[in-house]
């Protein structure tokens, strides 16, 4: 038997880029998504986890997604949407509306349950893929973001994170491929950070030294594909049948070149050969980014030189970032030189950052390196530039205030 399927994941719904809401470009992907599903009706969608950009999404950002379940389930009733929590969603949320989801024949699992004789409950985490005859036609094992808190400690093979998730993989594996027959698919979806995947800026700071990523060797050869989130990068990870989808849209400057994209995947489990048909559908860019960079002159020259022509809605123009290179202090009106070399009313100046620059012909960047380990007051301004905030006094006294608190509990347990 044939199973068709979209895999999709980290839509990040209700972002905010530097200050500017996303919404329009999250619609323009959906748009084009509800095209896709019309065109091919795939017997089911999976969304590996990061549905929401945080824990509390908007009410904008949940209708945005229930009115697109609304949506898929009109132009394809068939169609089975599968969801899992990210890192950044709270699986209890996207799991609490379940009689909604039933309507739209979706189904989301946002945390992992124990049954009460500490065994792992099964049921909810390996979920039937059903054709329009209703017959089976693939399982998916659905693993939302695994947070150690919820699979610690339960039972003598939980006693920490990596005995945990390797117990979590062995069991599920053995119990889908006990319920499947050889006609059927087996499909596991994670949202997770696996050994060998490529980052972007805009994922939440990975462990040093990568020691919560997990090994492809939890997953074995009788899984047909894995579908990832949390990478926004579409990648494959060792194996053609193990995948990132990435991100439909680019979540910072460092994604401007990534060919965001949903991917189209078909599985013939009664071909012993090539019986995986993997297809990327090319997500459109609805919003342009621009990146300049070099020195300064260089920069106003670029910025005089993009695409001219308006356009009429703020949450339609391009975005702008500026990194130039100096070797004097900026000025006073830089910004407003800026403004004023942009093309009008077309885009948006999110960002601007100097580099120190030597001087000669070879105008190279210069490289400062700073052995000594970062205070947490420098990571903190680090992690708040990168997401695109200002400088704000108040909110760095809050912090340092923090740091004093957890410091003075430090000492006292030391003394205990």
């Amino acid at each position: 038997m044939t199973v068709r399927f979209f895999h999709t994941s980290d839509w990040h719904l209700g972002q905010f880029f530097y200050h500017h809401s996303r919404h329009y470009e999250h619609e323009q992907f959906l748009a084009w998504l509800l095209e896709q599903i019309k065109v091919k009706q795939p017997h089911a969608l999976l969304i590996a986890g990061d549905i929401f950009d945080v824990i509390n999404p908007s009410s904008q950002a949940q209708k945005q997604l229930y009115q697109f379940l609304a949506d898929a389930h009109n132009l394809a009733p068939h169609m089975q949407t599968l969801m899992i929590a990210g890192n950044h969603d709270s699986g209890y949320r996207i799991e609490q509306v379940e009689p909604l989801l039933e309507k739209y024949n979706a189904k989301a699992v946002g945390v992992i349950r124990w049954n009460q004789d500490k065994t792992l409950n099964l049921d909810r985490l390996i979920l039937p893929i059903y054709d329009q005859a209703q017959q089976i036609v693939a399982w998916c094992i659905a693993l939302p973001f695994l947070r150690s808190a919820e699979i610690t400690g339960v039972n003598e093979q939980t006693t920490n994170s990596q005995n945990a998730i390797g117990y979590l993989h062995q069991q599920l594996i053995a119990e889908a491929k006990r319920r499947k027959t050889d006609e059927q698919a087996l499909i596991l979806m994670s949202h997770a950070h696996m050994q060998g995947g490529e980052t972007s800026d805009s994922e939440r700071p990975i462990i040093i030294g990568n020691e919560e990523a997990l090994s492809t060797a939890l997953f074995e050869d009788a899984i047909d594909y894995v579908a990832l989130g949390h990478l926004h990068k579409p990648q494959k990870v060792g194996q053609t049948h193990i995948r990132y989808s990435g991100s439909p849209i680019p979540l910072s400057f460092s994604e401007i070149n990534y060919k965001h994209q949903v991917m189209d995947v078909t599985i013939k489990p009664e071909i012993s050969d090539n019986h995986l048909q993997c297809d990327a559908l090319l997500v459109p860019r609805s919003v342009k980014l621009h990146k300049i960079t070099g020195e300064l002159q260089d920069v106003l020259t670029s910025l005089a030189a993009l695409p001219h022509g308006e356009i009429e809605e703020i949450d339609q123009r391009e975005y702008v970032d500026i990194e130039y290179f100096s070797r004097t202090p900026p000025q006073p009106n830089l910004r407003q030189q800026f403004e004023q070399a942009l093309p009008a009313n077309r885009y948006r100046l999110v960002r601007i950052s100097r580099q120190y620059a030597t001087d000669g012909s070879s105008r190279r960047l210069e490289q400062q390196v700073h052995l000594e380990p970062p205070t947490p007051e420098k990571l903190f301004e680090q992690l708040w530039d990168k997401k695109g905030y200002s400088a704000d006094d108040d909110v760095k006294k809050d912090f340092m205030s923090l740091v004093a608190q957890a410091q003075q509990q430090l000492e006292e347990l030391k003394k205990n």
